[in-house]
């Protein structure tokens, strides 16, 4: 995007100045700065979607949009470049409209590079803001056409003795609307024969032109022409490819002589044959073709004139015939040299020996008639036709009445020559089986009449069997299989089916289809049968196809025979192990015996043989946790305790067996389900020696004190419950615990002093059978601590304090027969308060100033002699209790 600015922002401050003189004189002479043509350039690529941003034209222009009136922004010629882009007419923004910008189309004379640009006119309005904007779009090339060669077919004539390495062009080069790299960059065979080779030359113009160059020699006669695909690719990322037929045709040279099938031939002849009489068919052939393969047949020039006159010979069918009448009393043996002449070659030479037999009488003579289509003495029939087909009637003439004539058949094939029904002398040649046009093309068969005096005549024939589409096309293999690697590259070559048909000319011509049971992605060339894919395969998608391919002739009707293909895809490593879980989670009691499975990891690969083969290993953890590799069980070397750690956070990789190999890796975590296997633990009081000074005078209800226990486990296996199974000392029911919080009330005035004793039991809910801690809580009932080691004696005897066998209750604060309701006279003492401090109430004041002193001193003398159950320590926090006179 460019920019131009023409002012500085002084010059434009002392325009401003000279416009406010002129304002009334001259409405747009203030604003002419703004009337010269500004151009802005922005590039684009082609084929972009509609609503595409281009540009801001007036951000661009550094226009103040917060000037009044605003700007406003028109595109002028609406009919072109409105089918391209879009105008926001208040903020000058630039976008592509629905119709997309194809540069071949937009600019289809723009080959030679040079920028392919969209003009457009842009008014910045209103009047006295207005400007001439030129913007200019340069439109991008991308690679969105293809290569195409300007015909299906390719022909190149190279002739059979082309010297090795010989360039021949490829004048119908492909051609690419895209330009520079997006255009054609190389060329390329699908199939080179082993004969052939692609080179590449750039002209000065930058064009480039495939050569086709011969690395062998070459012979017409082996093959006469080859047939490939040629295949042109651009530059693009991916490359955009573009196909022709290449077919190679070879010239003939003449580089073959005709050969005789045979160089000797006797003839018998009788001295009164009639003129005319068939003698022999010499047979001479050349390799060659066209007129290099033209034989013209000649007498040798040591053949005297006068037996030239005798015997003719046809120069083109090589048939000699008898021209004159034999003269027996002259000659009886002719000798005939025949020379078989091609172009520029040395004749081949023939040698046709004629025995002359002497005749008292006239031979028999033997007139044909045929049936089958004649000429020259050639019979055609048809392949088709059935057996015991007639051919030809012969009549045997020139005999006496009493003369025997002998009528039989020389020469091999399915022939023979019968009396026809009671005819005298009259024979009728006939077919004895159907003939076969691919096992015998012609058969060369003579009549021979022969009299009672061994007077012999002979006719020549030749039949010639006519082809019929009888045969269908064999292929050579019916069954194929084919192994491709998957990702395998687009327009791969698999293999080239061939099938043969023994009949001649079109009949004989194969053309191959892919039977109706074939996905799209196989294309088979209908004139080679070289097959291809053109798409890339994957074995996890279909690791096998198998389809039917037709081998159709070209005759009528037409005769086809299939040959089934089957492609195996081979597995490439080109798939890592999978998880069937993004992660894992186990749920495992702890006290687990070690090398018990915990819990099986499955995973999967979508590769076959060791592509798919998977090892599981535990990156972390493998000194507590070890993992079978093959079936994914998971599983710990000894024995785990939750309450040493409850949660294991193992990474667990995959690893495949293919080269190289891929892997995953998830996260498996290993949670420990507690297990009742610890007593709670009794933090308070702290040891079963301890004691607790209680006021003889402390109130029924008041809390006393407090058991605190803890448990590692978790759940119901942590839930503490407290009891008292024993009691000692003093009067029985005075103390009551709190199943639940453990806490230690006075449910009835002590009465008695001395030594008070409770076996706390402090049990949890565990399943199956909760476990229990013990502790003795001791509470000294007396005002003073006056003899420490008696109380200590007292406790030492009290350590045997014997088991009740009551159990505790959830939620009872008194045990057995102390069960009964706290204070039962306590409205009369509340009623007998009331009325004595009404009667006496300076009585009271005084006697509670006294009780007063009096406790204050014995507080003091208590804290330096009492052991307090409860103490300060890291798990329990709580303050020692005084126990007052209320």
């Amino acid at each position: 995007m460019f920019n131009s600015r023409h002012h500085s922002l002084s010059k434009r401050g002392g325009i401003w100045g000279l416009c406010i003189l002129l304002l009334y004189t001259s409405p747009l002479s203030c604003f002419a700065n703004f009337s010269q043509a500004k151009e802005l350039i922005y590039k684009i690529k082609e084929g972009l979607p509609r609503g595409t941003f281009i540009g801001a034209i007036g951000i661009d222009l550094n226009l103040d949009f917060t000037v009044e009136p605003p700007f406003l922004f028109s595109l002028p010629k609406k009919k072109v470049s409105g089918q391209y882009v879009n105008l926001n007419n208040t903020t000058g923004e630039l976008y592509t409209s629905a119709t997309k910008i194809d540069r071949e189309t937009f600019c289809p004379y723009n080959s030679g590079g040079h920028g392919c640009v969209l003009s457009l006119d842009i008014f910045v309005l209103p009047q006295q803001y207005f400007q001439l904007v030129k913007v200019k779009i340069f439109i991008e090339d991308v690679n969105d056409n293809r290569p195409k060669f300007p015909v299906d077919e390719i022909r190149i004539s190279v002739p059979e003795n082309t010297p090795i390495n010989a360039r021949y062009a490829v004048e119908q080069s492909a051609v690419d609307p895209d330009l520079g790299v997006h255009g054609v960059q190389t060329y390329w065979l699908v199939n080179d024969f082993g004969m052939f080779t692609l080179d590449v030359e750039e002209n000065e113009g930058g064009e480039l032109t495939p050569f086709l160059i011969v690395m062998e020699a070459l012979d017409r006669e082996t093959q006469a022409e080859y047939i490939t695909d040629i295949i042109a690719e651009d530059g693009g990322t991916p490359p955009l490819l573009g196909a022709a037929t290449l077919k190679i045709v070879i010239t003939d040279v003449n580089d073959n002589c005709p050969q005789f099938t045979e160089s000797q031939m006797n003839v018998t002849l009788h001295g009164n044959a009639t003129k005319g009489a068939h003698l022999a068919r010499l047979n001479a052939f050349d390799p060659d073709l066209g007129a290099n393969a033209q034989i013209s047949y000649a007498y040798s020039e040591r053949v005297p004139r006068d037996t030239r006159s005798l015997f003719h010979l046809d120069r083109i069918t090589g048939v000699i015939k008898l021209a004159g009448k034999i003269d027996t009393g002259t000659a009886t043996f002719y000798k005939l040299t025949i020379l078989a002449n091609g172009p520029g070659c040395i004749p081949a030479v023939a040698t046709v020996s004629i025995n002359i037999i002497k005749v008292v009488t006239g031979p028999p003579a033997v007139i044909p008639r045929y049936i089958a289509p004649e000429k020259d003495g050639i019979v055609t029939i048809k392949e088709s036709e059935p057996e015991f087909s007639p051919i030809a009637f012969f009549t045997v003439k020139n005999i006496d009445m009493n003369q025997k004539v002998d009528c039989h058949l020389e020469g091999s094939g399915p022939f023979r020559l019968l009396p026809y029904q009671r005819l005298k002398n009259e024979y009728l040649l006939e077919t004895t089986e159907p003939l076969d046009y691919e096992k015998t093309q012609e058969y060369e068969l003579i009549v021979v009449a022969k009299n009672s005096r061994e007077l012999v005549i002979k006719t020549f024939l030749k039949v010639q069997v006519l082809d019929e589409n009888d045969n269908a096309p064999v292929f050579h293999q019916s069954w194929v299989e084919i192994s491709v690697e998957e990702n395998n590259p687009p327009n791969t070559f698999l293999t080239q089916l061939q099938a043969t048909d023994q009949d001649s000319k079109s009949r004989g011509e194969v053309i191959y289809l892919l039977g109706g049971d074939a996905p799209g992605i196989f294309v088979m060339d209908r004139v080679t049968g070289v097959l291809t894919v053109i798409t890339s395969l994957d074995r996890e998608e279909k690791e096998t196809y198998r389809f039917i391919v037709r081998a159709v002739d070209q005759g009528t009707p037409r005769r086809e025979s299939i040959a089934t293909v089957v492609v195996s895809v081979q597995d490439r490593n080109d798939n890592s192990p999978r998880f069937i879980n993004k992660d894992f989670t186990f749920f495992v009691p702890e006290n687990f015996p070690g090398y018990g499975e915990i819990g099986v990891l499955s995973v999967t690969d979508a590769d076959a043989g060791e592509n798919g083969w998977v090892a599981l290993s535990i990156l972390n953890g493998s000194d507590i946790f070890i993992i079978d590799t093959g079936r994914g069980a998971l599983r710990a070397k000894t024995s785990l305790d939750r309450e040493q750690q409850g949660t294991y956070q193992l990474w667990v990789e995959a690893v495949d067996g293919g080269e190289p190999a891929n892997s995953c890796v998830t996260m498996v975590t290993v949670l420990l389900m507690d297990v009742n296997d610890n007593p709670p633990i009794v933090l308070f009081p702290q040891s079963n020696q301890s004691y607790m000074l209680v006021l003889p005078n402390t109130l029924p209800g008041t809390s006393i004190t407090e058991v605190y226990a803890v448990d590692k486990d978790t759940g119901m296996n942590a839930v503490i419950a407290y009891s008292i199974v024993k009691r000692k000392g003093g009067d029985q029911g005075s103390f009551a615990i709190d199943p639940e919080t453990g806490n230690i009330t006075l449910k009835r005035e002590l009465s008695i002093r001395g030594l008070y004793s409770l076996l706390v039991k402090v049990s949890d809910h565990g399943q199956p059978e909760p476990l229990y801690s013990t502790v003795m809580v001791n509470f000294f009932v007396n005002e003073t601590v006056s003899n420490e080691s008696y109380i200590q004696s007292l406790l030492t005897r009290e350590a045997g304090i014997e088991v009740e066998e009551r159990p505790w209750y959830k939620g009872q604060m008194t045990e057995g027969p102390e069960r009964y309701e706290l204070f039962p006279c306590q409205p009369l003492l509340i009623a007998l308060s009331v009325t004595c401090l009404g009667l006496f109430f300076s009585v009271v004041t005084l006697i509670s100033y006294i009780c007063c002193r009096s406790f204050k001193k014995q507080r003091k003398k208590r804290s330096e002699v009492e052991i307090p159950l409860k103490m300060k320590n890291e798990v329990v926090n709580r303050k020692l209790r005084q126990i007052s006179n209320i």
